[in-house]
């Protein structure tokens, strides 16, 4: 790719477009967990049934995600964002009518799950592949635009459940959904690499000529998929429940919920910090290291109960676990080629998808059956430490295209 292209002025309105989108798509998932009790209050279903929807809707992102990226792949981000934001306001609003807890699940979780999958990995792939230089910042930015979420959306939802029903709650955020996500959707492109005739053939990488096939049996990428699992499935519980936590130790509503928004804050910080970091020292490195300290960084919740302790747990989980997850773009980048990425990061994304998957129902069924999220931190921090372990083993390709080819071929 010519310097001169992918330098393009315009790679920095893709950074904001993206971090936009993902700020608004994932502030319209994860309204759930502030509208956990008032649901469960109106209705009467239970917090099992109710986290059961997320863990739904994280099922669908990750069908969604591999899906949603292999179509960005062929048709280009545009047409898949648009869509997604599309999909993704109508879906919030549907959920807002729902009569039962079975609809409710269905709807929020397959609908809302699957629309946002087609933000993720699409934008991120989009991303990597307009810069050739501060790459690890790039796709750092845009995830800390995903990061925003808890610190505008999430409090955007409690004001307005604290004024409003959760319904009425539900078809606003609908609302803004469509008004911010449509319009930024078009402003996302191809990237010149791929827009131009030819790009994806011409592009000098050492895995250049390997198949989508081969790209997803290669040891490289499964490692990615089984680290990104265990990564979210150690921190998608802490997430999810932090707020229902904070509130079962006595803390008010708004005031649980600024937790989530400190957590937010210092992600936002985590993300830029750690691509900062992860330019410098490598994004693996990085990652080994950022693993093993989100292990221990959840299990400290397990000793707070007052408002300032879990201010500072939040701050430094946030930072953490935010920080780690850009880089396995990154590492996605730097290992397979740009005509797959929407394929390989979505597939990256599936993994993590899953894993986030793990956190509402478990934490859910653990508080049901024993009045407390106690067990919940304790088993995080036992998966964290299994994905640091599995991040350990993985050898980037070699990056002479010979050496690359023949461990593509053995692989």
């Amino acid at each position: 790719m010519p310097h001169a292209v992918a330098e393009s002025p315009y790679r920095w309105v893709i950074v904001a477009a993206g971090g936009l989108l993902g700020c608004v798509a994932i502030g319209a998932m994860f309204s759930l967990p502030v509208l956990l009790r008032p649901i469960s209050e109106d209705t009467g279903w239970s917090t099992t049934g109710i986290s059961t929807a997320m863990t739904i809707g994280f099922l669908a992102l990750a069908l969604g995600s591999i899906a949603w990226g292999s179509l960005s792949d062929r048709f280009g981000p545009r047409a898949v964002v648009l869509a997604g934001s599309t999909m993704l306001a109508g879906s919030v609003a549907v959920a807002s009518r729902a009569t039962s807890l079975v609809e409710f699940q269905l709807v929020f979780g397959l609908m809302v799950g699957f629309s946002t999958a087609a933000i993720f990995a699409p934008m991120m792939a989009c991303v990597t592949g307009w810069f050739e230089t501060q790459r690890g910042l790039a796709v750092s930015l845009v995830s800390a635009g995903m990061g925003m979420a808890p610190m505008t959306m999430a409090p955007l939802a409690a004001w307005l459940v604290s004024n409003y029903d959760w319904r009425t709650t539900m078809l606003i955020l609908a609302g803004i959904a469509a008004a911010i996500m449509i319009p930024a959707a078009l402003l996302v492109r191809r990237p010149p690499a791929l827009a131009a005739r030819g790009g994806a053939a011409a592009e000098a990488h050492p895995q250049a000529d390997m198949s989508v096939r081969q790209a997803v049996r290669t040891p490289q990428f499964i490692i990615l998929l089984l680290t990104n699992f265990f990564c979210c499935a150690t921190h998608s519980g802490p997430i999810f429940h932090t707020v229902s936590y904070a509130i079962s130790c006595g803390i008010p509503m708004i005031a649980a919920v600024s937790i989530y928004s400190v957590e937010g804050l210092a992600g936002m910080g985590g993300r830029v910090a750690f691509g900062f970091l992860g330019d410098r020292f490598g994004a693996k490195n990085v990652l080994v290291t950022g693993l093993l300290l989100q292990a221990f960084g959840v299990l400290a919740y397990f000793f707070v109960s007052g408002l300032t302790g879990f201010y500072t747990v939040a701050a430094i989980v946030g930072f953490i676990y935010a920080g780690v997850m850009p880089l396995y773009a990154v590492i996605a980048r730097e290992n397979f080629p740009l005509k797959m990425m929407g394929t390989v990061i979505g597939g990256t994304a599936m993994a993590g998808s899953l894993g986030m998957a793990t956190g509402p129902v478990l934490g859910g069924l653990l508080y049901d059956s024993y009045a407390t999220y106690s067990w919940l931190y304790v088993g995080s921090w036992g998966i964290g430490l299994g994905a640091f372990l599995i991040a350990m083993t993985f050898r980037p390709f070699p990056k002479t295209p010979g050496m690359a080819a023949n461990a593509a071929a053995t692989a």
